[in-house]
């Protein structure tokens, strides 16, 4: 099931098409094809700014779209992604598309074409599953690139990758829309299935039965509450002969691939259980909670497509978390699948005991590396708003490797300090652990949790409860769920080096 509507292809000349868009900078040239003088272009407003748009009036039957790529020496792949989405925006009611976007910037071919094919895709990307009127979705079919001859080769290379990776966020998208009641844990786990056999990808599913032999204690805990059973799904990638053909190991001992494994969060509706959440409009929302699952998933899609060269392995942790008579208490404690035993002082930080499961699980595997990615606190929320996601861990090389991926996709992270002395805050005089610890430092005090369930391993944890929402279009985020880190991730698989 395709979940983007739209086709992008590379080509030499320009096609006949219904919308034709021309880029333009603010500092130089205006292309004599749009019609226009800057004195003109000004006068309206237009000077040539990242994402600015203007139809320029034509009379022709193709509608010509200027659009603005900033300085022309320094357009970055960053800034062309969000000036092609501003163009797909534009040209949302014509259903062809031809646009030079992809053969300006300073950045390589491969990388400007792969960022154009995901800002056109991202922006025409609506989820109207629900809907009855469908008007207000973008008619965008197909979109052409025209590039030089010499560029095609290279140009095609990378929309080819921007078209694996916008299905993927589109894909991930539509997960974290659909209503509660459309995609519970066990029906996410069947479209796993589904995708990992379309993907290349090896993957096991264990239901309540197989979690509580495992002793997952965290996920039957907080799955008490609702009727609709818990799933874990363990996603596996390695790359075929053909694509590690040329590959060395490296130096040292260790002659396997490089080992990364992703744990994804999916709570697939949150009201906070016992702890019940307030009755507010924006719980609405809650249904995203499992968008950290939503984005590993995704990303594991990808990895065969695009020839990824390390071995990967994903965890998704599916539950809901609600309040019944059989649903977890303040003062229960729960034994983990590592051993330990929190006593759960707070129902509504239930994503920290399900990851829990998933990073032991982990690291009795003794990977290179581990990450996961989960709508963790409102705390980071707070801290860092919309816009990036927290990262804490215990490595800093690895660390450093999650931020170089952050920078290249244009998903930004900060990184909060992992404050040892603040673990005390998660004393129990009961169990091991209290599930929360206190009032001050959330985010932290989370991440501190998470800690204890690595064994030590490398690790990198992605707080995205700020970013993985957005109220309204801006650049190639679209209103709704934004599938933030997906891209991050598959940028992360793809060149996780071992350290």
């Amino acid at each position: 099931m395709k979940h983007s509507q739209l086709v992008v292809t590379v080509a030499r000349d320009t096609p006949a098409s219904e919308a034709v868009g021309i880029p333009v900078t603010s500092d130089k040239a205006v292309p004599a094809e749009l019609g226009v003088s800057r004195a003109q272009l000004a006068a309206t407003g237009f000077d040539g700014k990242v994402g600015q748009t203007l139809v320029v009036p034509s009379s022709g039957k193709t509608t010509v779209i200027a659009v603005g790529v900033g300085e022309g020496n320094s357009a970055t792949a960053h800034d062309l992604r969000n000036a092609a989405a501003a163009l797909a925006r534009a040209a949302s009611k014509h259903v062809s598309l031809a646009t030079t976007l992809a053969g300006v910037g300073r950045d390589d071919r491969t990388e400007v074409a792969q960022a154009v094919t995901e800002g056109l895709m991202l922006a025409t990307h609506r989820y109207a599953a629900l809907k009855s009127d469908k008007s207000f979705a973008s008619k965008l079919k197909s979109a052409v690139l025209v590039v030089e001859a010499k560029a095609l080769g290279a140009a095609a290379n990378g929309s080819r990758r921007g078209t694996v990776i916008g299905e993927a966020v589109c894909m991930a998208r539509d997960f974290a829309n659909m209503p509660p009641a459309h995609l519970t844990a066990k029906l996410f786990a069947d479209r796993a299935q589904l995708i990992a056999s379309e993907s290349g990808l090896k993957v096991e599913v264990f239901d309540k039965d197989k979690l509580l032999a495992m002793g997952c204690g965290g996920m039957i805990g907080v799955n008490r509450g609702s009727v609709n059973p818990p799933r874990m799904v363990k996603l596996s990638y390695r790359p075929s002969k053909s694509v590690l053909k040329g590959k060395s190991a490296g130096k040292g001992k260790k002659t396997s691939l490089p080992h990364l494994i992703m744990v994804g969060k999916g709570v697939m509706y949150d009201s906070g259980g016992i702890s019940l959440k307030p009755s507010n409009p924006s719980h609405a929302m809650m249904k995203a909670d499992m968008s950290g699952a939503a984005a590993v998933l995704s990303a594991m899609s990808t990895l065969k497509a695009l020839g990824c060269k390390n071995q990967v392995t994903a965890y998704l942790m599916c539950t809901d978390n609600l309040p019944s008579g059989s649903a977890m208490a303040m003062g229960d404690v729960l034994t983990m699948r590592n051993k330990k035993t929190v006593e759960i002082h707070n129902t509504d930080a239930e994503g920290r005991l399900i990851l829990a499961d998933g990073l032991s699980l982990a690291a009795e595997q003794e990977p290179d590396a581990i990450v996961d990615i989960a709508t963790l606190t409102g705390a980071c929320a707070a801290a860092l708003g919309p816009k990036m996601s927290g990262v804490m861990g215990n490595n800093a090389r690895f660390l450093s490797q999650v931020k170089e991926a952050s920078k290249a996709v244009d998903e930004d992270v900060w990184e909060l300090p992992l404050e040892r002395s603040y673990r005390r805050m998660l004393d129990s005089y009961i169990a091991d652990m209290k599930n929360v610890g206190g009032g001050e430092a959330g985010a932290i005090t989370a991440a501190l949790f998470l800690d204890e369930f690595t064994g030590g391993y490398p690790w990198a944890h992605l707080d995205i409860a700020g970013p993985m929402w957005s109220e309204s279009d801006a650049g190639w985020l679209q209103r709704g769920a934004t599938a933030y880190g997906t891209r991050l991730l598959v940028n992360l698989a793809e060149n996780f080096r071992r350290r």
